[in-house]
């Protein structure tokens, strides 16, 4: 939709956001603060704990998340007044799109027309769909259709049509030539938009998930006990959000009859206006964190000092304080999950659990498909170039939208039926959910991947021949699917109960608020005594709430999985790691993981003709894939 020449907030009202951010700051920090020590004793508690019988079979693959980068005209709607106008439009495999005058400006590496970070946007590709959603969107709007010109905004009929929307910024309204054009750029779209919002989700990083408990526990001291996608994006960009949504009553009930225009333009210009406070907002926020950022670093480092020593100490405290406030909440909690609970968890559990499992197995299907590939290309076409192709594009299967498209579509098919059984709970954070399934499946994809060429690279020696190759690359695989099959239970086992917990631990947590937080006041002082400030009784009780719901989550899930499955995919118990197999293939001490990347490792180096010995040494020829094609 092009930019404003100028920001429709004066000056006064750009201060007074800023004032509104710092009061936030003010309020979140300490929360933020406390997480973090609560984030650094989990963290060195499950260092130090039992471990799982067994861990992931298959290597984790060392590429960083990222999109494949995509490219190609484009017509967008832009300008005062908007028209339709070419442009050259590049996604970069960070999320971030970018659109520039002609596809020249592009390749000298000219300043975009505009660019923007697809966090939080929503991709809609029927014109009807988002008309529909702009005669919603601003109050007040939907009575001035009939005044409308004829010629007015986006009334001729759009032409496979890519409507980027957000709930606080600008839209963005392009137009995609064909529509095999228009299915390439959804489909990247839809990945760069995943990449961006999933950021704190996918860090193991103790202060990602200390950010993501303080701005749930923030917004319950405000009343807001329902989970939904307003944790999706950086740290500064979730703040930013909150925030907005904490504004937006007020810009609301204040701003519209101001706006001009009537109909559709008054509400682009009403998304014009949210574009700029969320700019002012976000800036201001981002600012905010960096400066806190060297205390968060030193806290840290601090705490990791201090917390270690004394774990063993700190948790039996927590332990002890645990069960009387267990015992003390027990009547009332249980109370709570039969008449409000019990009911829909079977349902919830099931209903996630099959789509999990329907995503798994397109997942499974598609690699065994890849893998069954490369096998058949090694007996009948020993080409070294074509190899080298097919291998290349083995490997960068996880990061190819249109192959994993029938592994996202599996998690995307549940959205409604699941969505119309969690809501009751006040569960609004759908898209999280999806993300999260998809972001599982492309992370088995990658490792399995990454597995694969590794074991390949280990038994492909230059004495064989292209059929034995070809035969032990048929036994890799076989080992790749049992692993796989293995990593694929427990990642569906973690899944399942992180969110079956997100949708019903808050709505518990908010039942209980008034009947049970009033016995927390007693234990203050005991808290206090034990000197640690990784422990407040507001996290031991959570964690007393959570444990005992998560008892019947996996009641459930034993039950939906079967008698016959539930010691190996619930314990975590499959083959052993990296096991010695009289397969001709290296033991686990010589499995290492490869420091190049991924998209690189399987390296099929020069192909003789098909009588002769077959030059398949994967990472040890000087004619190696990773150092470019090389003649055949």
């Amino acid at each position: 939709m092009g930019g404003r020449p100028s920001s429709p907030l004066n000056k006064q009202q750009q201060q007074c956001l800023r004032g509104q951010v710092d009061a936030q700051l003010r309020n979140f920090l300490p929360c933020y603060r406390g997480q973090l020590a609560a984030s650094v004793l989990r963290q060195v508690s499950q260092e130090l704990g039992p471990q799982e019988p067994a861990g992931c079979q298959l290597l984790r693959s060392k590429k960083l998340p990222r999109v494949r980068e995509h490219r190609g005209p484009l017509t967008q709607l832009r300008g005062h007044p908007p028209r339709w106008q070419p442009v050259f439009c590049v996604l970069r495999g960070d999320g971030r799109l970018e659109w520039f005058s002609h596809e020249e400006e592009y390749e000298s590496g000219a300043r975009p027309l505009g660019s923007t970070v697809l966090t939080g946007y929503a991709l809609l590709t029927s014109q009807r769909e988002y008309l529909r959603l702009l005669h919603a969107l601003c109050p007040g709007s939907s009575e001035d259709h009939a005044q409308e010109d004829p010629d007015s905004l986006l009334e001729v009929p759009v032409s496979s049509p890519l409507f980027l929307q957000h709930p606080f910024r600008q839209h963005l309204c392009f137009s995609a030539t064909t529509r095999e054009a228009q299915r390439a750029w959804r489909l990247a779209l839809q990945g760069g938009i995943r990449l961006r919002g999933t950021v704190l989700q996918r860090s193991q990083a103790p202060a990602a998930r200390a950010f993501l408990d303080a701005v749930r526990l923030y917004r319950q001291h405000r009343g807001h006990f329902g989970d939904d996608d307003v944790t999706l994006g950086s740290d500064a960009e979730v703040l930013a959000a909150v925030l907005m949504r904490e504004l937006l009553p007020a810009l609301r009930a204040q701003t519209p009859p101001s706006l001009r225009g009537a109909g559709r333009a008054r509400a682009w210009a009403w998304t014009e206006l949210l574009d700029a406070v969320h700019t002012v907002v976000l800036a201001r926020v981002s600012a905010g964190l960096r400066a806190f950022q060297p205390e968060k670093d030193e806290l840290l480092a601090s705490l990791e000092r201090t917390i270690r020593p004394d774990v063993d100490h700190t948790l039996q405290l927590r332990a002890g304080l645990a069960g009387r406030l267990r015992t003390d909440v027990q009547g009332l909690l249980e109370s709570c999950l039969r008449q409000e609970v019990d009911a829909q968890l079977p349902r919830v559990t099931r209903t996630l659990l099959s789509t999990v499992e329907a995503a798994i197995e397109a997942l499974r299907t598609l690699l065994a498909q890849g893998m069954d590939r490369l096998c058949r290309h090694l007996r009948q076409n020993p080409s070294g170039a074509r190899l080298r192709r097919e291998v290349y594009s083995f490997a960068e299967m996880p990061w190819d939208p249109e192959r994993m498209h029938t592994c996202y579509r599996e998690a995307e098919r549940a959205r409604g039926r699941l969505g119309q059984l969690v809501a009751p709970f006040g569960f609004l954070g759908m898209q999280g959910l999806v993300f999260g399934a998809q972001d599982l499946a492309q992370q088995l994809m990658a490792d399995a991947v990454a597995t694969f060429l590794q074991l390949a690279d280990q038994c492909l020696t230059t004495a064989l021949d292209c059929d034995q190759a070809a035969q032990q690359l048929e036994k890799v695989r076989g080992r790749v699917l049992k692993k796989f099959k293995s990593d694929s239970s427990s990642g569906q086992r973690k899944f399942i109960q992180g969110w079956v917990s997100c949708i019903f631990l808050p709505f518990v947590l908010s039942q209980l608020e008034q009947s049970c937080k009033k016995e927390l006041p007693e234990f203050e002082g005991d808290v206090l005594a034990v000197g640690s400030q990784a422990l407040t009784i507001e996290g031991i009780y959570e964690d007393v709430i959570r444990g005992v719901l998560l008892q019947r989550i996996n009641r459930e899930l034993r039950k939906a999985l079967g008698a016959s499955d539930t010691s190996c995919t619930l314990a975590g118990c499959s083959e052993a790691p990296w096991e010695e197999e009289e397969e001709g293939l290296a033991p686990r001490s010589q499995a290492l993981v490869p420091s190049f990347p991924v998209g690189a490792a399987f390296m099929i180096s020069f192909y003789l003709p098909a009588k002769t010995s077959a030059h398949l040494r994967l990472g040890a020829s000087p004619l190696c894939f990773r150092t470019g094609f090389h003649r055949d």
